[in-house]
């Protein structure tokens, strides 16, 4: 054999080695990246005294970016306009801070990055940054720490704005809705905590937001709001709790519009309840309106007979201390026609009355020509009343145990507004065995009565609810098997419904108290619960 095959063999057999020893395992590039960015220097120095520039750079030891910038970085107190801060999209090794306003004198300034600021690769942020100067000679390093909750719901709000205004020659109580706050911080995305540091002593009013414009001055048809009860004083070795809940803003009616032949749209804010509208022009004797409300909307149908010959007209609204004159512009439209829709379908639960609703308000329902038989063709005795903002009759009768009902409606049974009635409706439904369903009964500890008791899912969605006078056990029987939520509403008032609070004249939102663990319904079971609140 040549020295040269010998050679050219050992090069195979290299080469064959080296390629079954890399067959053995892929290289994994190493370990994930898990080390967020580390800050090597910032010009000015952070927590500098006697600034008078207008820029700032903070210089990372990497390739880093801004996320969610325009959620996360709070300034306090507000700049306007608000500083530039670079790079917004591309990567950089430093954060560039432009300031456009004047700067208050002996004012501490704190720029609060949230989590903002990722490195590229991995986007493992620097946790909570903070750069912080001061106009004058001094750092402020006082501090108004607490918690915010939802006033209503289990669940809080996230990135909720907490603020203070000092209580001073300039303090008014429409401040909030105008000028922004000296100091702010946000609860962030992960805790309903607060912390407004580096302020100066004196009194203020602590007030929360969430806010839809994100400007730091309050819009109640937007925002919600919470607040301190008493101002503050600063320092004071307290942790504050504000409750952050929706104003009922003011009624308000607006604009009319011809939604159909003989049917007008009144848009509204706030809260409709015994408001009057009355028609200004002059009518004929046989005139006659009825009021509907629209189904998860905030309007209300005015419907009216016979048709006027009216190019225009105005409507005078009324409710408690307000009164409005607006004006209407008639159009020649086609009335609606009736629709008849009987709810629900399948399933009728041992609490639940048969729903008739009606598409045009409903004048007249014949009890002779609505039939209920059970299953054996045994005809079911039933009353009914009629919902007429809602337009729809309840139809409540007693329910046996897995039984079905026929619902049988002729023509003519149910007659509208314009004289319309009814075609033949038939339909049916069926209750379930008891077994299938759970019953609770509730006991409460240290209430203070009346209180509204409800069952309420993980979303806060209502299922049952009762109104509670007196110290009595609570039962809910026949419930659908699921988890649920014990929320207990403190009536103060004893109008039967929670009621929000309001800013202006400092009444805060009713109480309400969620029992920590849910209870657990199953089929076929019984839990006793006992609720010691709080």
């Amino acid at each position: 054999m040549s020295k040269k095959f010998q050679t050219f063999s050992f090069i195979i057999i290299l080469a064959i080695s080296i390629i079954g020893c890399a067959n053995r395992g892929t290289p994994s590039g190493g370990e994930k990246d898990t080390i967020p960015p580390e800050i090597i220097r910032s010009v000015p120095e952070n927590f500098s005294t006697d600034f008078s520039g207008n820029e700032i750079r903070i210089y990372f030891d990497e390739y880093i970016k801004l996320k969610n910038i325009q959620k996360q970085l709070i300034v306090s107190p507000p700049m306007d306009p608000a500083p530039e801060i670079m790079p917004l999209s591309a990567a950089s090794k430093y954060i560039k801070i432009t300031i456009k306003d004047t700067l208050e004198p002996n004012t501490t300034y704190a720029l609060n990055f949230g989590q903002s600021v990722v490195d590229n690769n991995e986007e493992n942020p620097y946790p909570y940054y903070r750069y912080v100067f001061s106009t004058g000679e001094t750092i402020d390093s006082l501090s108004v720490k607490g918690s915010v909750m939802d006033a209503e719901s289990r669940i809080t709000d996230t990135f909720i704005s907490v603020m203070l205004y000092p209580v001073d020659s300039t303090y008014n109580d429409s401040i909030i809705y105008k000028q922004k706050p000296k100091y702010i911080t946000n609860t962030l995305d992960s805790t309903t905590t607060f912390s407004i540091d580096n302020i100066k002593e004196g009194k203020y009013l602590l007030v929360a937001l969430k806010e839809e414009n994100s400007n730091f001055t309050f819009d109640p048809k937007t925002d919600k709001i919470g607040f301190y009860k008493d101002f503050i004083d600063v320092p004071k070795d307290t942790l504050y709790e504000i409750k952050l809940f929706n104003e009922v803003v003011d009624f308000k009616g607006l604009r009319p519009k011809q939604s159909a032949g003989q049917k007008i749209a009144f848009p509204y804010e706030g809260d409709p309840d015994k408001l009057t509208i009355n028609i200004l022009s002059d009518t004929p004797n046989d005139f006659s309106h009825r009021i509907t409300k629209q189904e998860n909307a905030d309007t209300l149908y005015y419907w009216y007979k016979p048709k006027l010959e009216l190019d225009s007209t105005q409507f005078i609204l009324k409710k408690h201390n307000y009164n409005d004159t607006l004006k209407h512009r008639f159009r020649s439209l086609d009335k609606d026609s009736l629709t008849v829709v009987v709810e629900p379908r399948g399933t009728l639960k041992y609490d639940e009355p048969l729903k008739i609703k009606g598409s045009i308000p409903f004048t007249k329902l014949d009890k002779s020509l609505i039939t209920i038989l059970d299953q054996d063709s045994l005809k079911v005795d039933y009353s009914f009343k009629l919902d007429s903002l809602d337009n729809t009759y309840h139809i409540d009768f007693n329910k046996k145990e897995a039984y079905k009902y026929n619902v049988e409606i002729l023509p003519n049974a149910l007659e509208d507004f314009f004289g319309n009635t009814n075609d033949t409706i038939q339909h049916s439904v069926n209750t379930k065995e008891y077994a299938e369903y759970s019953d609770i009964r509730l006991t409460l500890v240290n209430a203070e009565y009346p209180v509204i008791v409800q069952l309420v899912d993980n979303n806060d969605k209502v299922f049952y609810e009762d109104y509670v006078s007196e110290n009595r056990p609570i039962d809910f029987e026949h419930i659908t098997p699921k988890d649920y939520y014990v929320k207990v509403i403190f009536d103060i008032n004893k109008n039967g419904k929670w009621d929000s609070g309001n800013f202006l004249k400092r009444i805060p939102p009713e109480r309400v108290s969620y029992m920590k663990e849910f209870a657990e319904a199953r089929a076929n079971w019984a839990p006793q619960i006992i609720f010691t609140l709080d």
